[in-house]
């Protein structure tokens, strides 16, 4: 490696460039490597020097202290300095090759045991030879100490990789590729780290403590001595926090340009004088709660600017996101202009289509609904109705993404259960517009660090109270075994006159699995709760087979209602006061939260009852299934869901952010994401694009080492 460690950054771009390339150099090219242990990285997808340096350890160990022969006891991790008294190949019982090597210090005397040692380790041992050994030390015949499959290294003059420092452990290898993975490592934080880019700007890195970039990978892999393993382990060491900030910080830079973007983009400043919002909240048959106005203050507010709205309204299942977005939009028919409100699926989006008529009846102000496929002449008739501009606000899934559907003036973007919908299908709905405000609503309670990493480009509100009205739902865990009494209760209620939910996680039985599913199971309860109406809805279903069954449950003539997931969002009957759900261990939490909130609509006391298999329920799903029991409140549990099972669960796997943090833990590391998301966005502010000379690195970073990675979180 030619030149010494740089410790000033470089000045120019054309220095920086060829830092960057350095790094992108593939290990295949650098000369002396040994092929096995870059092979294991290779087989790993990391190709070059920056790939390998993101191979992070698993775990470390102290080998600064050795512990004298004499002292080491059965059972424990030991690390000893000795010297050779001899190598003696053996055969086991089975014929099979043994290596036995005593080594003694100046208290006491040791023997390595090698079990079928490769040629070259029948080679490696010469008595009088100075020899490190670490390993788990057990007791031998007589009560001989032992150390079984050891990692040994000759004492030598120079800086060993594995000895006589921290040394790392990584996932992977078995035992005796450690060494060279480790030299291997070592080398290339020795010649290839002090020659990264420090993107994070200079006034940044002093602002917050942080080392430098090259010091910090070299101190994640090899950390200096005195380190606590405990915090290298939980990544809260300096080294790894500066890493950490890194993450974070490109994410926020990425998203506060963004919505500088958004806001420097002509928007529509629509009329909402005192009396126009009075008029849009005189629609609803019922007087909103303080949080509702409160969040429709902040959503007027922006509509009133000229300027787009890009904000993300949180509320828990039931706190009245479909009144405030209704308002919304009436807000902008009275303005002149289209609304558009999106759903996931075609049972919501027919269930916000009656109840926006409800609530328009007798105004003249006319919604359609705009279906997955044009069927026939309605279809037709709808979509002219939208084009026309005679239908002020159009509800559909979808289908209103299709190219065919157009607006005649459309001013607002309402997308329900938004995790739903890929960034692309928002961005097509907006192009509809010249540039419509956007309200973006989840019933997905998203804690409060998540909200900041993927929705940090978004202006926030959040319904936090629940309307009156709601009753308690009692959530309830039964095994297997116990269904018979949870059978009891749903019978209890549906002879009461009120209605049931049974969900399963399949449609139909498979060979694959002994899961319990939807359509045997409707046959069995049509049965057992003879002679209540069942009805079965699953997403195979053609449309008006949906339809039909939902009216029916709605119309209370279908009494239990056997479904799978497709139930999850948005049906809302006030009457059905039991949700079983059967496998409740093969359900994440915030399905199961969205579940619970189908029922519990109306006044009657309200029941949720988790039926799980315990004997094939691991520790996480028993945790979720107990949070379920312990608290109703949505973002507990969304909290819960964040630490068992990071970000994906939460936002849908089309932009879970799972590949978005090589280090980054949303939930322990929420200070240090304060702390990035502080400093990117008074850096956006104070210099837009990124433009003065002390911030060029971090501007190229954001392009070239970034811009790919963060297009996950580009949401709204």
């Amino acid at each position: 490696m030619e030149g010494p460690p740089l410790a000033r950054d470089p000045a120019t771009p054309a220095e920086r460039a060829g830092r960057r390339s350095r790094l992108r150099t593939r290990l295949a090219e650098i000369p002396g490597l040994h092929p096995a242990p870059r092979g294991l990285l290779e087989e790993r997808g990391r190709l070059t020097v920056e790939e390998a340096l993101g191979f992070w350890p698993k775990a470390w160990q102290d080998r600064t202290r050795p512990t004298p022969i004499a002292a080491l006891r059965a059972g424990a991790e030991g690390l000893v300095v000795g010297t050779v008294t001899h190598a003696r190949a053996q055969r086991m019982r089975s014929g099979k090759p043994l290596l036995k090597v005593g080594l003694q210090d100046a208290g006491g005397r040791l023997e390595l045991v090698f079990f079928n040692p490769a040629p070259w380790r029948m080679r490696q041992f010469a008595a009088g030879d100075p020899l490190l050994a670490s390993g788990k030390v057990t007791e031998g015949f007589g009560g001989k100490l032992q150390m079984a499959q050891p990692e040994v290294e000759k004492v030598q003059p120079g800086d060993s990789a594995s000895f006589g420092r921290i040394v790392p452990v990584y996932a992977g290898p078995a035992d005796w590729q450690h060494p060279a993975l480790r030299k291997l490592l070592k080398r290339l934080c020795d010649e290839y780290a002090p020659w990264t880019v420090d993107d994070l700007p200079a006034e940044v890195r002093r602002r917050r403590g942080l080392l430098p970039a090259g010091e910090a990978l070299r101190q994640a892999h090899f950390p200096p001595a005195g380190t606590d393993l405990a915090a290298a382990a939980a990544r809260a060491t300096p080294a790894f926090r500066r890493l950490v900030f890194e993450e974070f910080f490109f994410l926020q830079l990425a998203l506060a340009q963004r919505r500088r973007g958004v806001r420097r983009e002509p928007g529509i400043a629509f009329d909402l004088s005192p009396e126009r919002r009075r008029q849009a909240v005189s629609h609803l048959p019922f007087a909103l709660t303080g949080a509702q106005r409160r969040v429709l203050g902040e959503i007027a507010a922006d509509m009133a600017r000229a300027e787009p709205m890009n904000r993300l309204l949180q509320g828990d299942v039931g706190s009245g996101k479909t009144a405030v977005a209704f308002v919304a939009l009436m807000l902008a028919v009275q303005s002149g202009w289209q609304g558009a409100l999106m759903a996931p699926t075609e049972i919501l989006a027919e269930q916000h289509l009656r109840t926006l008529r409800r609530w328009l009846e007798g105004s003249g102000i006319e919604v359609t609904l705009v279906a997955a496929q044009a069927r026939g002449r309605a279809q037709r008739e709808a979509r002219e109705a939208v084009a026309s501009g005679r239908a002020r606000i159009a509800v559909g899934t979808h289908a209103l993404l299709e190219e065919e559907v157009a607006f005649d003036r459309l001013g607002l973007v309402v997308v329900d259960e938004q995790h739903r919908f890929g960034v692309l299908q928002r961005a097509r709905l907006i192009s509809k517009g010249v540039r419509p405000d956007v309200l973006v609503m989840t019933a997905t309670p998203i804690p409060r660090t998540l909200a900041l990493a993927f929705y940090g480009d978004l202006d926030q509100s959040k319904i936090d109270e629940l309307p009156p009205g709601r009753s308690p739902v009692t959530t309830r865990l039964f095994g297997d075994s116990q269904r018979r009494k949870a059978h009891e209760i749903v019978r209890r209620e549906l002879e009461a006159g009120r209605q049931a939910y049974v969900v399963y996680p399949l449609v139909a039985e498979s060979e694959k699995t002994d899961l319990a599913d939807a359509t045997t199971g409707a046959g069995e309860l049509a049965r057992l709760f003879a002679p209540h109406a069942v009805g079965l809805l699953h997403g195979q279903l053609k449309a008006e087979e949906k339809d039909a069954v939902m009216e029916r449950f709605r119309a209370g003539a279908v009494r239990l209602l056997v479904a799978t997931t497709v139930v999850e969002v948005g049906v809302d009957v006030p009457n059905a006061t039991v949700m079983l759900v059967e496998h409740a261990e093969r359900f994440g939490l915030s399905q199961l939260h969205q579940l619970r909130g189908r029922v519990g609509r109306g006044a009657a006391e309200s029941h949720c009852l988790l039926v799980a298999h315990f004997r094939r329920a691991g520790d996480e799903a028993r945790e979720r299934l107990q949070t379920m029991v312990r608290t109703q409140d949505g973002f507990e549990i969304a909290r819960v869901d964040l630490a068992l099972r990071g970000p994906g669960e939460l936002l849908g796997t089309r932009q879970s952010g799972q590949h978005l943090f090589d280090l980054a833990d949303l939930y322990r590391d929420e200070s240090i994401l304060e702390e990035a998301r502080t400093e990117a966005f008074d850096l956006v502010a104070a210099d837009p694009d990124l433009a003065r000379p002390e911030h060029a690195a971090a501007r190229e970073a954001l392009e070239q080492r970034w811009r790919g990675r963060l297009s996950l979180a580009q949401v709204g």
